[in-house]
């Protein structure tokens, strides 16, 4: 609860506060009453759009306009083949002056499209931006009824009906604006939480980089080679690790993870677990008075560990050692203990020796920052193919998936770049790639979506077998081969050139010969319209990609949304692709969706971009579409804030009895709180009670025949 003020107080302190400071303060919500209903008489104007053929083509826009001309409170009806072009802005402008309009509508498309233009263009003619209404009479009408000119047409008419009965009650809104700290947070450093980090760096902006594992680089360090030009993974990889080791405004915490988010954009709180690691940096050295001490990376006390267990970075074909890197080019370069294996024996003490950079003692530290904007960049993991039978993965040694098979392609995978078979060491002459191995599965077992990117690295694997295994034979069994991206299709051109066999028809299953281990594939050849039987030595899955494990935590943390197959959720898919419906939370990568490297990185960058934004402004200008809480009314149930999806409500004390306040900078003018309110205390600017009865009045009184 917050503490009571006399009235002597609170007037001092407004004495003292600067106006710049008060202008942007929202914690704290004024007591507000009803706004008065009363006001000048509506005077609407309505300008109705052609949208080339988009609305004319199925409605019959001057009867429209006629009908809108005889509406209550309409004082002006016009249209215009593009209303959003600047003769049909100047329309608008030019309409409110000589008709002295008191609110505009625009029926058009959606306005998620054009409705920022239309508010800019009623300011320019001198009105207040929030009195305009915007009647979706495309999306909702001329498109869901184009082969029904008439249907079509009475729809347009209720729109903008329901619409004029809002606009005649619309009232002047002042946007607030709220300071932004200079600070920005990443989640997740693979290739696109990695290069938004350095991104946000050389704009000059603080940036949180946090990776709950023990080395940032994500999948794409444990690939070997990067389709279609087939550069070395690591190669191009390392050197990025190393900028974002050594980058001054980057603050890197590895074995970390988000455990708590309060606040709003430009103001988020965050919270962060760095899980102990066991093993001391220089930095942490120093500062407990250890000098010369914290790991270096000299690998001495992974030598001397009697405790032996399988590397997930290897898919656990190779072992590693209860204190361990991943691999030589991890970054930062320091050990790490596995707390779950570790039996804290001490030998790695010992040897570690005037360095102490070990400390079995080690706990998890709460470490809270508060930044600007975040980006999340949480990447994906491989659907649990064995969930699919039929293709016998864990069930037979030599059926593997594609990320296997990258580490054992791989110069520093766990054979030294060699392709043998798991179950006899064996090097393969005849290996099955199976496409869409759970994606485009709608059985219910696997994924509905396409995951873009596994037709082009099945493509990539069965190069590198033709170029490494002289006389080996890859086969490719497919639905649709989808090379989609720049010189991708030259590639698939390339592959069954150099010999590949493609097999459009997807595997009904997969069988082994007990006796070689050999694998028998039954599948149809759909271009041959005939079934085919064929036993090779090794099956590849490019199995489906889903969000990463973590996602759907962190998401909640962010009050961000997902779409049905879990993927987080973008504000626009076309014109905001990185941002989403919580102001100042931004997505990178693959957490988004499926994505190659070149389109991650892209779309890195664009995160970055936008993230920075209002970091550079210094200050964000927020929709005045908040609650407001009539006190008067406010019983101090609380039963909204419980309600209330983005944690922007809270009860305080005031003047001896408690009542609802409003964050309004977190208020996101859902209407959830209005809508429940027994005591109709909550005011939803933009979208008040009276307005929206008139709206339904005027759907269901006016519309009557």
């Amino acid at each position: 609860m917050a503490e009571k003020k006399t009235k002597k107080e609170t007037a001092s302190k407004k004495k003292e506060t600067p106006k710049a400071a008060v202008s942007a303060k929202t914690e704290k919500a004024p007591a507000v009453k009803a706004p008065a209903t009363e006001q000048k008489k509506a005077r609407v104007g309505v300008f109705i759009c052609h949208c080339g053929t988009n609305i004319a083509g199925s409605v019959d826009i001057p009867d429209v306009q006629e009908y809108a001309k005889s509406l209550p409170n309409v004082a002006f009806a016009d249209n215009y083949q593009y209303m959003c072009s600047t003769p049909g802005q100047s329309k608008i402008i030019a309409a409110i002056k000589e008709n002295d309009l008191t609110g505009i509508v625009v029926a058009a498309c959606s306005p998620r499209l054009h409705e920022p233009t239309f508010r800019t263009a009623t300011k320019e003619g001198g009105l207040n931006p929030f009195r305009f209404e915007m009647a979706n009479i495309r999306e909702q009408g001329s498109w869901v009824h184009m082969h029904d000119r008439e249907g079509a047409t009475d729809k347009a008419k209720d729109a903008i009906r329901i619409a004029v009965a809002k606009a005649s009650l619309l009232q002047d809104l002042v946007p607030k604006t709220v300071p932004v700290e200079h600070a920005a947070m990443v989640v997740g450093a693979g290739i696109a939480g990695m290069q938004a980090a350095l991104d946000l760096a050389n704009a000059g902006i603080k940036t949180y980089l946090i990776e709950k594992n023990p080395t940032i680089g994500g999948r794409m360090s444990q690939l070997d080679k990067t389709f279609p030009t087939l550069d070395c993974s690591q190669c191009i990889l390392t050197p990025k690790m190393v900028d974002v080791g050594r980058a001054e405004n980057i603050d890197l915490m590895t074995c970390a993870e988000v455990e708590n988010v309060e606040g709003y954009i430009g103001n988020f709180d965050v919270t962060i677990r760095r899980k102990a690691r066991g093993v001391l940096t220089p930095a942490e050295a120093e500062a407990k008075g250890i000098v010369g001490g914290g790991c270096n990376g000299c690998g001495d006390c992974e030598a001397v560990c009697p405790v032996i267990k399988p590397n997930p970075f290897e898919m656990g074909m190779k072992p590693r050692k209860a204190i361990y890197i991943y691999h030589p080019q991890v970054v930062p370069l320091i050990y790490t203990i596995d707390w779950d294996s570790c039996i804290k024996c001490g030998l790695c003490v010992e040897v570690c020796g005037e360095k102490k950079a070990i400390d079995l003692e080690m706990k998890d530290e709460l470490v809270k920052v508060k930044v600007g904007t975040a980006i999340l960049a949480t990447g994906y993991d491989l659907f649990p193919i064995e969930k699919k039978e039929e293709w016998g993965y864990k069930k037979y040694e030599n059926v593997v998936t594609s990320l296997e098979f990258e580490r054992l392609i791989c110069a520093s995978g766990p054979t030294g770049g060699h392709l043998v078979r798991p179950s006899d060491g064996v090097t393969p002459k005849k290996v099955a790639f199976l496409l869409c191995a759970g994606s485009r599965d709608n059985t219910g077992v696997g994924k509905p979506y396409c995951s873009r990117f596994c037709c082009m690295y099945s493509l990539k694997h069965a190069h590198q077998i033709i170029e490494k295994i002289p006389g080996v034979q890859p086969y490719i069994f497919y639905m649709d081969i989808r090379s989609f991206g720049k010189m991708y299709e030259e590639f698939y051109y390339r592959i069954q050139d150099e010999g590949a066999k493609f097999m459009r028809g997807r595997v009904a299953n997969v069988l082994e010969d007990p006796d070689t281990k050999n694998l028998l594939i039954n599948a149809e050849d759909t271009l041959l319209n005939r079934p085919i039987k064929l036993e090779v030595d090794m099956v590849v899955l490019a199995a489906a990609v889903e969000p990463a494990a973590e996602t759907d935590r962190t998401r909640k943390l962010f009050g961000v949304s997902r779409s049905m197959d879990g993927w987080l959720l973008e504000a626009h898919p076309k014109l905001n692709p990185c941002g989403t419906t919580t102001a100042g939370v931004f997505l990178a990568g693959v957490c988004q969706g499926p994505k190659d490297i070149p389109d991650t990185v892209a779309s890195a960058e664009g995160a970055a971009s936008a993230a920075s934004i209002p970091i550079h402004k210094g200050e964000v200008e927020l929709e005045p579409y908040f609650a407001q809480c009539i006190e008067e009314k406010c019983a101090g149930c609380g039963m909204c804030v419980n309600l209330c999806p983005y944690q922007a409500l809270s009860l305080v004390e005031k003047e001896g009895r408690t009542v609802m306040q409003v964050t309004e900078a977190k208020c996101k003018g859902c209407g959830t709180c209005g809508g429940f309110c027994p005591g109709g205390a909550i005011w939803m600017q933009h979208f008040a009670t009276p307005q929206i009865i008139a709206q339904i009045d005027a759907f269901l009184i006016g519309g009557a025949k």
